[in-house]
């Protein structure tokens, strides 16, 4: 690929090389984007492979966004022209390049990047609505500008316009009207124009710009757009936004999804994630956080300003979640996941079977803590050599399976990675009935369980001399051996058969140590389930509990019932 034919993708592809060989500063969610890039193209020269990249599309788009006229600052002053930076590259060459092999048409369906304020994010996104409206081919484009408020709205709807009023060449070749409130090409009968709040059902949108997502109570408007664009052929949903404080807020768990999708755990082909921001442990009030964080440091927005803000955050306690959320795009009332996913993922052996331990000495660990949704048992073995290996059932109830929010775990029980038992609730004689198979099988020394759904069930396999013992789920219990199992994820010491259910629930655990250092399994959403890894981190306990390694007999309650 000659550098002079396609400026734009080799600058992108330079950009991306740069950021995952740490010569650009870049936090964890950059680089990921950028490796995937890079994977994708070596990935793309197999025929079975869905996607291909496709230069001179990326380069078509990028040449037409440099047409356009800035529209604020000394740069509009002056008559400039739009000039992506290398970073600006990456992302409008990765929408617009990234094609689906089958029919031609695009990759992404989806994009959500974050950028902290003043990158020019507006500018850029007003640039793609402008594409996407007169250029894209689509006949009949519905370009929206949506957001909570009116103003926010008109925040990428009005440098469009702008630009449209600053280019009649533009509007000469494709027939463009600029009005007050929309812009119209008779032609193809296709517009551009602000939305505020949850649109009407008639809408069908050819592209769809959410603005400052993180102020979005509800997913009303974005959900409904995306609904709408069922009869296009290449729709794309375009999230720009900073962070926010809201963590039950739908953009915080679009982050999260985005994430999940950066690092494997889940897969979504169709979705493009850039999001901008620092590390954690990175110094908040250094330079290099900002730069880190600031694609467009010492461009768009200057140094001085940056600085500025950074010095009257130290100084001042009140203004330091402001900056945070807005500068360095950090979400100010969320907290890091607690497992190291990556290094659980690389422990994953798809061909490990629990037949292999058929005989050996092993925890089984029950959290039951809904009969209406996950029900989690794991199977902990020592390994000979050192190390430990786990195995999980999941079960749920059909009804619950069948909920329409539910559609991540209608896909695991077509695949049959969860264990569906009938009706509204999960059928506990099901579980039993699983634990006195693989007592036939394995040497069960111990099934642990908490006391709060589980009564009932102990006694029954404790009647069929199956070992149980009672493990309540509270901070004393849980918290040295949760750590345990973070240092033993981290050291690549527990193998696994890279059950995707499990590896989702091991991304929902968060956990903060308290003033005494003590750390206890938690979620952020409802929908975030953890049922598994807390199973394994009571097999764990009861591992370290035979082993008078960890616990004193303290911090066991007196009544504690054995049997």
């Amino acid at each position: 690929m000659a550098a002079d034919k396609h400026p734009h993708v080799d600058a992108a592809n330079r950009y991306a090389r740069a950021v995952v060989a740490g010569t650009k500063p870049a936090n964890k969610w950059v680089r990921l984007a950028c490796q995937r890039h890079l994977d994708d193209l070596k990935k793309s020269k197999a025929r079975a492979y869905p996607f291909r990249f496709d230069a001179e599309q990326a380069e078509r788009v990028s040449r037409f966004i440099e047409l356009l006229p800035h529209t604020k600052g000394k740069w509009a002053a002056s008559g400039e022209r739009l000039k992506l930076e290398p970073w600006q590259c990456f992302k409008t060459v990765c929408l617009f390049g990234w094609l689906r092999k089958s029919d031609g048409y695009r990759r992404f369906s989806k994009a959500l990047i974050l950028e902290p304020r003043k990158n020019g994010k507006s500018a850029w996104a007003a640039a793609i609505g402008l594409y996407m409206l007169a250029f894209d081919g689509e006949h009949g484009a519905e370009v929206y500008s949506g957001a909570t408020n009116e103003r926010q709205a008109w925040e990428v709807f009005r440098p469009a316009r702008i630009m449209a009023l600053r280019s009649p060449q533009l509007c000469s070749a494709v027939g463009l009207t600029v009005n007050a409130s929309n812009l119209h090409v008779l032609g193809t009968e296709s517009r551009f124009e602000p939305i505020v709040g949850r649109p009407g059902d008639g809408s069908s949108p050819h592209c769809a710009i959410h603005d400052e997502y993180h102020e979005h109570d509800t997913d009303d408007q974005v959900s409904s757009m995306e609904t709408g664009m069922g009869a296009r052929e290449q729709p794309l949903q375009l999230i720009i936004t900073t962070a926010g404080s809201n963590i039950s807020s739908p953009c915080y768990a679009a982050v999260i999804e985005a994430r999940r999708m950066l690092e494997g755990v889940v897969e979504n082909g169709e979705l493009f994630a850039l999001m901008y921001g620092i590390d954690p442990g990175d110094d908040w009030t250094t330079e290099a956080a900002l730069i880190k964080a600031n694609p467009n440091y010492g461009v768009s927005v200057k140094a001085e300003f940056l600085l500025a803000a950074q010095r009257d955050a130290i100084n001042n306690a009140r203004k330091v979640s402001a900056f945070k959320t807005k500068h360095l795009n950090e979400w100010v009332q969320a907290r890091e996941a607690f497992f190291n996913v990556q290094r659980w993922q690389e422990t994953a052996d798809a061909e490990l079977k629990i037949d292999a331990f058929a005989g050996r000495p092993c925890i089984v660990a029950l959290d039951l803590a809904s009969k209406v949704d996950i029900a989690a048992m794991v199977i902990l073995f020592r390994r000979e050599g050192g190390g430990f290996a786990m195995f999980g059932r999941w079960y749920l109830p059909e009804k619950t399976v069948e909920l329409g929010e539910n559609e991540r775990y209608r896909t695991w029980a077509t695949e049959g990675r969860l264990i569906v038992t009938e009706g509204d609730m999960i059928d506990f004689g099901r579980v039993r009935d699983d634990i006195l198979d693989l007592s036939g099988r394995l040497q069960i020394e111990e099934v642990a369980f908490d006391p709060w759904q589980a009564t009932m069930l102990m006694t029954e396999l404790s009647a069929e001399g199956v070992p149980c013992v009672e493990y309540r789920q509270i901070v004393n219990t849980m918290s040295e051996p949760l750590k345990e199992v973070e240092g033993l994820i981290r050291s690549r010491k527990i193998v696994h058969d890279g059950d995707p259910v499990m590896t989702w629930m091991l991304s929902n655990v968060v956990a903060k140590p308290d003033a005494k250092d003590n750390v206890y399994p938690r979620k952020e959403r409802p929908e975030n389930k953890i049922d598994g890894p807390v199973a394994l981190v009571m097999a764990m306990g009861r591992m370290l509990a035979a082993e008078h390694s960890v616990y004193d007999s303290t911090a066991w309650s007196d009544d504690m019932a054995y049997f």
